[in-house]
């Protein structure tokens, strides 16, 4: 499987894993809070695949998880939640992605 395809099945996962738990939070918009987590977390866990840096694959993963979450965690002032979903995710989309 090339990696594209590895990044899609990731931000997939990740995204969907992000999204699901948010079917049952109140929002002042549900729609557009679960929509914009999706991408996110499908963002993270699709680059995080395809990108090539010189660090290790786990190293690589925290840094993506890292600053494609904090202008979310910026804007929502959510920042555990959203940061450490990212930081996590991050970290076992970098592990697989090795």
């Amino acid at each position: 499987m090339d990696t594209v395809t590895k990044g899609i099945v990731a931000g997939l996962a990740f995204g969907a894993v992000s999204a699901v738990p948010m079917f049952f939070m109140s929002f002042e918009d549900k729609t557009k809070a679960i929509l914009a987590s999706f991408i996110n977390r499908f963002a993270i866990g699709f680059i995080i695949f395809n990108l090539e840096l010189p660090f290790s694959g786990w190293l690589t993963g925290l840094l993506a998880g890292i600053f494609l979450s904090l202008p979310d965690a910026l804007i929502t002032k959510a920042f555990k939640p959203i940061m450490s979903m990212g930081i996590v995710g991050g970290l076992i989309c970098g592990i697989l992605a090795g």
